[in-house]
């Protein structure tokens, strides 16, 4: 009877993991240039079976049922969401793979938002003044004349009094898997290094989130159901437990 809690409780728990990444993708529908996330499961293996065999002690007819369920490591969804235009020049959203790179707490991070911004000290910055420093090609801070307006061409030039005076760096990683999110549509890279990508970019525009609102609303609600049928089975077998101790226990 015990086995059946385990197998429950470990559908419970992945169910409320499963929410969590549901509700987050959710809240930032309409943040610029985020990656949804998928919760992904795994089966869990009994402990004969992690042991690589039957092992002392155990039911052959429980080990067929398995260990229950884990969740496995999130995956970032990064297909391209929907470019919309904005009409301010320094807004540029990128078509394809890539991403815009940025200083953060002088460590390198990458985001698909292209929201810049050129601050008081003429620092092209990711959406707001003191935000994280926007770089080049060469993942050298870009400096521009906080005086003049700038303008940014296709191919990433940025043009101040008719001169080109940077460019944007653009980059990619070999693995998606390598990127972890640092929040704020930060990405870092683990265990690997970004390099420079040849795509196009989309100017007076941004690229929206990748989240369909719809479609993550359907999920949610198949989650809530999932983990509302793990807590009935909970509660079920606690109820026969308790039945089996105080009726079938009793000497007549």
């Amino acid at each position: 009877m015990l086995y059946g809690f385990y197998l429950s409780a470990t559908g419970v728990l992945a169910s409320t993991y499963r929410q969590d990444v549901i509700a987050n993708n959710i809240a930032n529908s309409e943040t610029i240039g985020f990656k949804r996330d998928l919760a992904l499961f795994q089966e869990r293996r009994t402990a004969a079976q992690e042991a690589g065999g039957s092992g002392a002690g155990t039911d052959p007819s429980l080990e067929n049922l398995g260990g229950g369920m884990l969740a496995a490591p999130t995956l970032v969804d990064d297909s391209q969401g929907d470019l919309e235009p904005t009409g301010n020049p320094m807004d540029v959203a990128i078509q394809g793979k890539g991403y815009f790179a940025v200083s953060a707490g002088d460590q390198l991070r990458l985001t698909r938002n292209g929201q810049f911004v050129i601050d008081h000290a003429g620092r092209l910055c990711l959406m707001r003044d003191g935000g994280p420093t926007v770089l080049d090609a060469h993942q050298s801070p870009i400096q521009l004349d906080p005086a003049q307006p700038a303008m940014i061409a296709a191919d990433g030039a940025i043009s101040q009094g008719g001169k080109v005076v940077a460019h944007l760096g653009v980059f990619d990683v070999a693995d998606a898997s390598m990127l972890k999110k640092e929040g704020n549509t930060l990405l870092s890279v683990q265990g690997g290094t970004a390099t420079a990508s040849s795509t196009t970019l989309r100017t007076e525009s941004l690229e929206r989130s990748n989240v369909d609102s719809a479609t993550e609303l359907t999920l949610l609600m198949d989650t809530q159901r999932q983990l509302e049928a793990n807590a009935n089975m909970i509660k079920c077998q606690d109820e026969t437990l308790s039945k089996l101790v105080s009726d079938v226990g009793k000497i007549s």
